[in-house]
């Protein structure tokens, strides 16, 4: 049971930090377009004031409040530990990256981070310890409906982008690539990271006790 924890958290604390790696570089490619969540953000700021950040807390808190009336049950402790351990991630990641001036490079930064941040996403949300407040969403969309997860993803982003684009929030090829293809992405490496879980807990219930951590 606690390397099973240990191994969970590991996938957790791992996912979240491979997944803002991502995020940082589609950020990076800024000149291509922002994601549609960050497109509905920079609507509300430019609508209704406050800071593109306040919004992002009060958009993850709202969808907090509505998964948990889907579910009928409180936020796992995992949901708020991504909002606050994602954000400090994607700050030291974007302290830490040279900014992209050319074109091609900013192409090249968009498409390592949309597959970057798809693995990320799969990673963290594998353990089961909580998921952030749009993958929470998503993963009920997806057990309500039936239908796969690259399809609820593109829809749930593709909402976000329209209303922050009749917000007035910019849209661009880079934003219609991430709601496209992350949750395709997605749809292949949550099972993935299930497996490698479940193969790493087994393999160590399987060693004699001296040759256990």
């Amino acid at each position: 049971m606690k390397h099973s924890l240990m191994y969970r958290w590991l996938f957790f604390l791992g996912g979240l930090a491979v997944m803002a790696f991502g995020f940082t570089l589609v950020i990076k490619a800024d000149r291509l377009g922002i994601s549609p969540w960050d497109v509905l953000h920079v609507g509300l700021f430019l609508n209704f004031g406050l800071t593109i950040g306040t919004w992002v807390i009060l958009a993850g808190l709202v969808l907090i409040a509505v998964s948990s009336i889907a579910t009928h049950s409180l936020p796992q402790v995992g949901t708020f530990l991504n909002m606050l351990f994602t954000g400090a991630m994607i700050d030291f990641y974007n302290f830490i990256l040279p900014n992209f001036e050319t074109l091609t490079a900013q192409s090249v930064t968009l498409v390592l981070g949309i597959f970057i941040s798809g693995l990320g996403i799969g990673i963290y949300v594998a353990p089961k310890i909580g998921a952030g407040p749009r993958d929470s969403i998503m993963l009920i969309l997806v057990e309500k409906t039936g239908l796969s997860i690259s399809i609820v993803r593109a829809g749930i982003e593709t909402l976000a982008a329209i209303a922050g684009w009749l917000l007035g929030g910019p849209v661009g090829v880079g934003t219609i690539a991430v709601a496209l293809l992350t949750g395709r992405i997605v749809q292949y490496t949550l099972p993935m990271s299930e497996r490698w879980l479940k193969k790493l807990i087994e393999k160590k219930s399987e060693l004699p006790p001296v040759l256990k951590l």
